[in-house]
């Protein structure tokens, strides 16, 4: 019997999300092949036709997240909120309200599709490279934010803008984890409002 080709209905498009939601699901090392081809409803050629490899499908994977999903558009709150703290707190609820959207694995899927690397001496895995630098580009935008309430005199000279940064990042890609673990909305937003209680310590005049 012969082995499933592409629909003459193929939408390629849609095929991509759903293969976003296996990626999402399982993760960029978790997912193989044969989950591929049997979410998409398609033959290993047919996949191979359409994407290229695994590793192609998967950074369409990552611009489709990230153009329709904006997982960085809660970071916006931080240049429109009138104080570094309320751009934070906001930030934290925005990404509660994102990480547990009833249509979603839950989390984000920057965070948690790759997060294991295969290397040796020689090579690293650019997969988990690329992922880790987005991973790290909220951590700079934020130290950024924090630096310019430094410079406007929000804040004292002696706060640690990276310090700050590392904290609330870490806390919100925690978040995600907890979310993917199933945690609710009312949870995500209940540990957002905890978060916020470290602020007066970390900022804290010595």
């Amino acid at each position: 019997m012969a082995g499933r080709g592409r629909p003459r209905s193929f939408d390629r498009q849609q095929a991509l999300e759903t293969a976003m939601q296996v990626f999402w699901t399982k993760g960029y090392k978790g997912t193989s092949m044969a989950d591929l081809t049997h979410a998409l409803g398609i033959n290993s050629p047919s996949l191979y036709a359409a994407f290229g490899s695994k590793e192609a499908l998967f950074r369409e994977a990552i611009e489709l997240f990230s153009s329709s999903r904006q997982p960085y558009n809660v970071l916006n709150g931080l240049e429109e909120a009138p104080t570094v703290r309320e751009g934070i707190e906001q930030m934290l609820r925005d990404t509660a309200m994102n990480f547990s959207q009833p249509a979603s694995p839950g989390g984000c899927f920057i965070t948690l599709a790759a997060i294991h690397k295969d290397c040796d001496e020689l090579e690293t895995d650019p997969i988990f490279e690329e992922l880790r630098a987005m991973r790290a580009y909220p951590i700079e935008r934020l130290r950024k934010r924090v630096a310019r309430a430094i410079d406007e005199g929000e804040l004292s000279p002696s706060v640690d803008p990276a310090a700050i940064a590392s904290f609330y990042i870490t806390f919100q890609q925690g978040m995600s984890l907890r979310a993917r673990d199933g945690a609710s909305r009312e949870a995500l937003l209940a540990l957002a409002e905890s978060a916020m209680r470290a602020w007066d310590a970390l900022t804290r005049i010595p």
